[in-house]
């Protein structure tokens, strides 16, 4: 490793652990926003902000130009119940930095902040950088980068900076939420009265379980089709009337949300209504330039069954960065040391494959 990207690399880690440190549940980021703030305003840059979402542009922006975003999120999920050590403490030990955030994304954005400071200075770039650290992506809320979407300049493809073990996930599945209402009639259930709306609501999770759709990803496999949480009745002796149940729907990218919903209306008795429809399915060309550039860099790629801020971006992204999605939200969540420098590294190898 180079001097430079020594600095970068420690530069980095020093920013991670401030992070760290600071508390930021969604809705609860504008401290660590701050942080980021001031971090590149002490490298030279000059900052935007909206809410919580902090993003830059390269020194030679130039509007002419197409641009890409480098992007990651700085909130967190509140640490669970199976932390043996304090999730704002940083600790480094046997080449692990411990800390909530630390794998999900803080590695990421903060590999993504040193590639975008790496090029920063740069004159005659082939692309505009843009640099977004946003809020709320654990929530998909609605105040992180999708509200500062329209607020950037027009941008032509994008990288998301989630753990993936720096190998590209280049379609990721959508996310469908049903409310689902199964209606029924009350009655006394020591008498034959009543339509009970549980057996109702029985049969269409029945459908929902064993329905299988026939387009099938060679990225993402088959639809999937969960149900997770049911809700009725209101005591032991009454029929209920009416049943609650909402169901969990991953999309691939064969099948728009209207398909998908016009088969379920089709097949199930209950009321079916989305809950949102902003977690689209998403996949970027293998031909894209930025996804040749990873294979010549030795790189998988892969459909990713999680959804990220990707799906809220109407433009060709890449999801891809340092550490592993299995340590997510995980008790003692850690970041190999080295998978900073290594995402550090890849991300400036695989933008200079474009830039120049």
């Amino acid at each position: 490793m180079n001097d430079s990207l020594q600095r970068l690399t420690d530069d980095a880690i020093g920013l991670l652990k401030k992070l760290i440190a600071t508390p930021s549940f969604s809705k609860e980021e504008d401290n660590t926003a701050e942080i980021i703030e001031n971090f590149l305003e002490a490298k030279g840059v000059s900052t935007y902000s909206y809410l919580n979402n902090i993003y830059a542009r390269n020194k030679y922006f130039d509007e002419s130009k197409p641009t890409i975003l480098l992007n990651s999120h700085h909130d967190t999920v509140r640490p669970n119940k199976g932390y043996t050590l304090d999730p704002f403490l940083p600790m480094e030990k046997e080449g692990k930095l411990y800390g909530l955030g630390s794998n999900d994304a803080g590695g990421c954005l903060v590999s993504l902040i040193s590639t975008f400071l790496y090029y920063y200075n740069q004159p005659s770039l082939n692309y505009n950088l843009l640099i977004a650290a946003s809020a709320e992506e654990e929530i998909s809320g609605h105040n992180g980068v999708e509200i500062l979407l329209p607020r950037l300049p027009k941008i032509d493809f994008g990288i998301v900076g989630e753990p993936t073990l720096l190998n590209m996930a280049i379609a990721e599945k959508g996310l469908l939420v049903l409310d689902c209402t199964a209606h029924g009639r009350a009655g006394h259930a020591a008498r034959e009265e009543g339509d009970n709306a549980i057996y109702k609501a029985m049969k269409d999770m029945e459908w929902f379980r064993t329905y299988r759709y026939d387009k099938v990803s060679s990225l993402l496999g088959p639809m999937k089709m969960s149900v997770t949480i049911i809700n009725a009745g209101s005591q032991h002796n009454v029929v209920p009337n009416e049943c609650k149940f909402t169901v969990d729907v991953r999309v691939n990218e064969l099948y728009t949300f209207e398909e998908v919903l016009g088969v379920i209306k089709e097949n199930v008795q209950s009321d079916v209504q989305p809950r949102s429809s902003r977690l689209r399915s998403t996949s970027i060309p293998i031909e894209h330039p930025l996804i040749q550039a990873g294979i010549a860099l030795g790189r998988t790629y892969y459909g990713s069954p999680t959804t990220s801020d990707k799906a809220l971006m109407n433009f060709p992204t890449l999801k891809m960065g340092p550490g592993d999605s299995a340590r997510s939200h995980s008790a003692d969540e850690f970041i190999y040391i080295d998978e900073i420098g290594n995402g550090i590294e890849m991300y400036i190898k695989l933008l200079e494959k474009l830039l120049y």
